[in-house]
């Protein structure tokens, strides 16, 4: 039995404050509770949705892997020692999203270990809170893995890679030989591109892209508006958050069968217009979640690493990301 169990750890972590950078602060994280897991961080990643919120201070971080460190009680399925990836969504495999196919809205998603960090309250992000050294989650928001996987490689599966890979594949689901417009150049849209090459189907890219974006599959790049004059797309696949791009994606599908799938988290304050008969037509418009997975239940494949920093360089890997330099960068959590 570890000696920390049951006490309170201090530990490293990255607290935010409102127009300011990150700062690595000592910080104690409590013993799990009922229901909740305490795990070691060993490596986190970036995410454009780390930052969205007006709630400070915060410990930003929804992309990681770790390992258990102790468990709380009426924890069954895992146990200290056990490799896990922390996801936001969670899944609980009791609620009515859980109980069927056709969701994976976990109620979970609703549910923050939001009892604070340190000597003053500071606020948990997504349930999860990875840019700490240690940090406690719901059970039912880790994703046991195996541990012969190396954590960091797979622990940006608990985030974009998912999501990008899953809107096409669970979303959009392309038949082979169709087409596919992806809008966004980040990781997540190169998972949409990698998941239309896996269907058998053309993955199509927004605008000129990456030299990256080929070995994804990607055989060109296209102005939608050019598309629309030529029929349109089979399906498309929005990965920026942009309103603009999110309209540019629907009214780019082909009408009688074309499926658009919004994928990028807008502003809080976004909203956009379409005319109706854009529906009438016979194009769907979808959204999705964490790419329609279920992430204790279904955990993909992944290749989409190209910078690694010390836990000391959040801030450079932060600047990597918001540059456009990055797909994922990797953050060591040990010094």
């Amino acid at each position: 039995m570890s000696s920390t169990q049951g006490h309170a750890i201090r530990c490293k972590a990255a607290a935010w404050e409102a127009g300011k950078p990150l700062v690595i602060e000592e910080v104690e994280v409590a013993p799990p509770q009922k229901k909740e897991v305490r795990i070691n961080i060993l490596f986190t990643s970036l995410c454009h949705t780390d930052g969205q919120t007006p709630l400070f201070p915060r410990i930003f971080g929804h992309e990681a892997g770790g390992i258990v460190e102790s468990v709380g009680e009426g924890v069954t399925e895992l146990q200290p020692g056990d490799h896990v990836l922390p996801i936001f969504t969670g899944e609980c495999k009791q609620c009515r999203h859980c109980q069927t196919a056709e969701s994976n809205m976990c109620d979970l998603l609703r549910i923050n270990t939001d009892r604070g960090m340190g000597g003053q309250p500071i606020y948990h992000f997504l349930g999860t809170s990875t840019f700490s050294e240690y940090t406690v989650v719901h059970e039912g928001c880790l994703a046991k893995i195996n541990p012969e996987a190396p954590l960091e490689t797979v622990c940006i599966l608990s985030c974009g890679i998912s999501t990008g890979l899953g809107a096409t594949l669970n979303v959009a689901k392309p038949t082979a030989g169709s087409t596919v417009a992806v809008f966004g150049l980040g990781a997540v849209g190169l998972a949409a591109a990698e998941g239309a090459r896996l269907s058998g189907a053309l993955p199509l890219r927004r605008r000129l892209a990456l030299e990256t974006s080929k070995k994804f599959g990607v055989t060109d790049f296209v102005n939608p508006k050019h598309v629309q004059q030529k029929g349109g797309v089979d399906r498309s696949i929005e990965c920026t958050g942009n309103v603009k791009a999110m309209i540019s994606a629907f009214e780019c599908v082909h009408d009688g069968r074309g499926v658009a799938v919004l994928v990028g988290v807008p502003n809080k304050s976004d909203a956009f217009s379409n005319h109706p008969l854009k529906l009438l037509s016979e194009r769907t418009l979808k959204g999705t979640f964490f790419g329609n997975y279920k992430p204790r239940s279904d955990i993909p494949s992944v290749k989409f690493i190209t910078h690694r920093v010390r836990f000391s360089q959040i801030n450079d890997a932060f600047d990597y990301m918001l540059r456009g330099e990055s797909l994922r960068c990797i953050i060591a959590m040990d010094s």
